[in-house]
């Protein structure tokens, strides 16, 4: 079957969302003997040692022995698993970050457009919104350093305006309407980084919470969506972890408990050296009956898939899109006294029925994470029969329902991957930020105007892409030299179209303005809303 060019570029945006939401001694001697190295018969390890050491005296260039040392642990560890890695003490603290719930910084959310630092919005009640920082402000110069039109980074930002809490920083920023270059010196403070994308009504009756990841912070993060949608009139929810790498297994089993009636198994972990423990619901969930749906993807792994699997063997609620990733693998971090840190996979974990969701990882890392590609190729993501499942991998749950451990969670409500609209066109557009870029200029240039739309529901019901707007965004992307092909852009038009209207809309009001118009386009959303009407 002949494939659209742009499924050349799925491969690596799978890879770009599953790394980025998965990947969260030894005592040596040494003895010298005529240019032979001797280990001691009693300790076989110790000739990692007397390997290094004879390296570093006979190599025939000098090395250096510490950074040899952090590569053998690395290569070691990714030998076990494709989990149990080795973290350096200059990546721990960015590594620990997200699952944390905070960072230091100034408190803005950026693009760089057009070799430009342009704050999207400036976190409301951070440092920089404090002292008057605004959307649509331009980062000029960072401590009289120019930092526009130098082909600056995302990584060369973060390292200028992230920094230890209560330090300063001072930043001059060109302000449509102002003549001059606006000066702020900024306190550096705690940002915190919300796992809930957003919460917000699908319907009168059906409430939905959005989880991009399982942090320390999360569980109260839901609670507070939880209870503003209970207020609004919610009696059915759907939890929305697709793209979801995982995080804190207790902070997954935490928002089981809200789903599942006391003493409901949630989850159990066995490893070689640890004996199995078992995770239960208690008595104090605040959902346990009302429709509940689970929506997942490829991209939903660990943590999502214990909540998913938990919801599932239960038959506490129905599970709606494709395969989850397949990772059953826990880890546990331990910090060395340099600051560098080892993840080391300890356990497995098993849903109530006894389904470990681990899929096989026995042909290397490489391929491990290939393996969402090669579910494309094989027709999976767009047809669910054309998934494998053993009949060994059949589990039955209380209710009688047959469920799968066959390398992740199957849903009980198949939806296909949306290919249509997709051209290689449109895959160019917006993977080198075009579509990004064209939102951000309109929205900066239409501020005030678009600001004269009270709510973002009066945005996404009034607001339309005109043609002339939609022929500025093709020359646009000719100007950036993408090469027009005008029958792809056709079949790409309606699809591009709620793209560019999306994206305007969260330059104005973040995720609030963003999901309910990105979503009016989604099936698995359309499948979910559904469901609650049956």
């Amino acid at each position: 079957m002949n494939r659209p060019k742009f499924y050349i570029y799925l491969p690596i945006v799978f890879s770009l969302v599953l790394i980025v939401g998965i990947y969260i001694g030894t005592t040596f001697q040494l003895d010298k003997k005529l240019g032979t190295i001797s280990v001691d018969a009693g300790n076989k390890y110790n000739k990692i040692e007397e390997i290094l050491r004879y390296v570093e005296q006979e190599y025939v260039d000098t090395i250096n022995q510490d950074d040899l040392v952090e590569k053998t642990i690395i290569s070691m560890l990714e030998n076990l698993d494709p989990h149990s890695s080795y973290i350096s003490a200059s990546e721990l603290q960015a590594n620990n970050e997200p699952l944390k719930g905070n960072f230091e910084g100034i408190g803005i959310e950026f693009n760089i457009v057009d070799d430009t630092i342009c704050v999207v919005a400036a976190i409301p009640g951070g440092p920089s919104a404090s002292v008057g920082v605004l959307a649509g402000d331009k980062i000029i110069k960072v401590e009289g350093e120019t930092v526009a039109g130098v082909k600056i980074t995302n990584k060369d930002v973060l390292a200028k305006l992230k920094g230890k809490s209560r330090t300063k920083v001072k930043i001059s920023v060109l302000r449509n309407g102002k003549p001059k270059l606006l000066d702020f010196t900024i306190t550096r403070g705690t940002i915190p980084i919300y796992s809930v994308d957003i919460s917000y009504m699908l319907s009168p009756k059906t409430g939905y919470i959005k989880i991009s990841r399982f942090a320390a912070t999360t569980y109260d993060d839901y609670l507070a969506a939880f209870n503003k949608l209970k207020k609004e009139g919610m009696q059915h929810l759907v939890v929305d972890l697709r793209g979801n790498g995982g995080g804190y297994l207790n902070t997954a089993v935490d928002i089981a408990d809200e789903f599942l009636s006391d003493g409901k198994e949630i989850v159990y972990t066995q490893g070689k050296a640890r004996p199995r423990k078992g995770y239960k619901a208690t008595r104090k969930g605040s959902f346990e009956s009302g429709k509940l749906i689970i929506l997942m993807d490829e991209g939903s792994a660990s943590a999502s898939e214990i909540l998913a699997g938990a919801v599932q063997d239960n038959d506490r609620g129905t599970i709606v899109g494709r395969r989850s990733f397949g990772k059953g693998l826990v880890q546990e971090q331990t910090e060395f006294s340099d600051g560098s840190a080892m993840r080391l996979t300890i356990a497995r974990y098993y849903t109530p029925t006894g389904r470990c969701i681990q899929k096989p990882y026995d042909e290397g890392v490489e391929a491990y994470f290939e393996e969402e590609f090669r579910r494309f190729e094989s027709g999976e993501l767009e047809n669910a029969d054309s998934m494998k499942i053993a009949d060994s991998l059949k589990f039955v749950t209380p209710g009688g329902k047959i469920v799968y451990g066959c390398g992740g969670v199957a849903p009980d409500v198949f939806v296909p991957l949306d290919t249509s609209g997709r051209t290689h066109f449109f895959s160019e557009v917006m993977y080198n930020g075009i579509v990004n870029d064209f939102a951000f200029n309109y929205a900066d240039k239409e501020r005030k105007k678009l600001n004269a739309y009270k709510t973002p529901q009066h945005f996404n019901a009034s607001f339309g892409i005109s043609e002339e707007l939609f022929n500025e965004f093709i020359n646009y992307s000719k100007k950036n030299k993408v090469v027009y092909n005008a029958s792809q852009a056709k079949i790409s038009k309606e699809l591009l179209k709620n793209q560019i209207k999306a994206l305007i809309a969260r330059n104005i009001w973040g995720n609030e303005g963003y999901y309910p118009v990105i979503q009016s386009k989604d099936n698995t959303i359309k499948k979910a809303i559904e469901l609650t009407k049956q």
